[in-house]
């Protein structure tokens, strides 16, 4: 910072006054000289830029002169001669934008083989192929080829299958693109990508109808499936049955053999055999739920007897 300040003081006040006008000077230069020196330059046509994907068509007195669509720097002069001088001012010229376009035309209105109002819905790709069919052929080429689109549309999917329709939309497509690519030329455009993306009913109570139809079958097919279900559930249910029926039956029958020889193997043993039939004797009065009367072993039965009525009058 000292420096600065050193060289500063020795500079003297008319050099800085020198460094100031000529700063202004260049930026005057570089703001306002150097644009207008060029732009007198394209004025008089010496050099033009052209864009990416653009076209620049030059008309003088009603004619046209000339076009440019190679992307860069030209020379006007080279390419008109003496013209260029007075082609920007008397003449005119027309900037052209060559980029790939897109359309959708939504429910073009087309009837099926069975006299259905369908809708159908195209899109499709266009650019500018030539500028000069473009500019001078029609007054609106845009317009004009989405209405032969339709047209197209109406005309080669009229009287379609609805079954068709519905299904095969590559082929509907490639049919009008065919229609529509050669009469576009003639405009200027060149068509591209053509698609059928949307084919619909355009009546609402035949809409209704179907809607209708599919909800009836859609509880058909429920119940259907349902009634299956439960006749898969009934036989089933009875192969189980009549299995177990079958396996209680085998049991039943064997039962008797099974309890017979255990039987057998208790009575070889007397003692066994009195002490199991005097359990399973205990087993049924106490099942069968009678009232006992205990009796002391070695008491007199008559005087318990007696004693017992005695006490039930008293009371």
């Amino acid at each position: 910072m000292s420096d600065l300040m050193d060289i500063l003081s020795e500079m003297g006040m008319s050099d800085m006054s020198e460094y100031i006008i000529y700063a202004v000077i260049g930026f005057f230069l570089a703001a306002f000289a150097i644009p207008i020196f060029f732009f007198i330059l394209r004025l008089f046509g010496v050099y033009v830029v052209v864009k990416e994907k653009e076209a620049i068509v030059y008309t003088l007195f009603g004619n046209v002169v000339g076009v440019m669509s190679e992307p860069g720097l030209h020379f006007l002069w080279k390419e008109f001669g003496p013209r260029a001088l007075i082609i920007n001012t008397i003449g005119r010229r027309y900037h052209v934008d060559l980029r790939l376009d897109q359309e959708y035309l939504r429910s073009q209105p087309v009837n099926s083989e069975e006299g259905a109002p369908m809708g159908v819905g195209i899109w499709y790709e266009m650019y500018i192929s030539d500028p000069v069919q473009y500019l001078f052929r029609n007054a609106d080429p845009r317009g004009s080829l989405a209405a032969n689109v339709g047209s197209s549309t109406v005309r080669c999917l009229s009287n379609l299958p609805l079954e068709k329709m519905m299904s095969d939309r590559h082929a509907m497509s490639r049919m009008v693109r065919e229609e529509v690519s050669n009469k576009s030329m003639d405009w200027g455009y060149l068509l591209g990508s053509c698609y059928i993306r949307k084919v619909h009913f355009r009546d609402a109570e035949m809409i209704r109808q179907i809607e209708s139809k599919v909800v009836n079958r859609l509880r058909q097919v429920t119940s259907a499936i349902k009634q299956d279900g439960a006749n898969q559930v009934s036989i089933i249910r009875s192969a189980a049955e009549k299995k177990a029926a079958i396996d209680f039956g085998k049991a039943a029958a064997i039962r008797p053999k099974i309890v017979g020889d255990a039987l057998n193997k208790i009575a070889a043993d007397s003692d066994i055999a009195s002490a199991m039939f005097e359990i399973l004797e205990t087993d049924r009065i106490l099942d069968s739920k009678v009232p006992i009367e205990w009796i002391p072993e070695g008491a007199d039965l008559m005087a318990q007897l007696i004693a017992s009525g005695g006490t039930a009058s008293a009371k």
